[in-house]
């Protein structure tokens, strides 16, 4: 007897639980950083090279673009971080099951979520 399978899957009515998405940002999130590491490197490296550019990046920050963009960069990390935690108790055999495991993936979006928003506030 065959199956009768979608010949086309609908992306749009797929829908992950809370853990999955947690999984998911915390991919994207690694590949975010990844990507803007060597940005972040040349731009330190230019704001301690000498004083005038060093003024010069704190213009270029005053954008609110361009913060917008750091806090996307520190929501990434503070998701990263927040969320490898979380594998590295599941990767111990803690909080394996369905509502423990759909609770951790809530409380890192949450802690996330809070912590970018006390840091960005603080560093606008």
């Amino acid at each position: 007897m065959q199956k009768q399978r979608p010949k086309h899957l609908d992306l749009a009515k797929i829908r992950l639980p809370v853990p999955g998405i947690v999984s998911i940002l915390h991919r994207i999130s690694g590949v975010a950083m990844f990507f803007s590491l060597p940005l972040l490197i040349y731009l330190l490296h230019g704001s301690l090279s000498s004083a005038e550019t060093f003024d010069a990046y704190r213009a270029v920050i005053a954008n609110p673009l361009i913060k917008l963009i750091l806090i996307g960069l520190l929501w990434a990390y503070l998701h990263h971080f927040c969320a490898g935690l979380r594998f590295l108790f599941l990767d111990m055999h803690k909080g394996l099951e369905l509502q423990t495991a759909r609770a951790t993936a809530k409380i890192v979006l949450a802690v996330s979520l809070a912590l970018t928003v006390i840091l960005g506030v603080a560093l606008w």
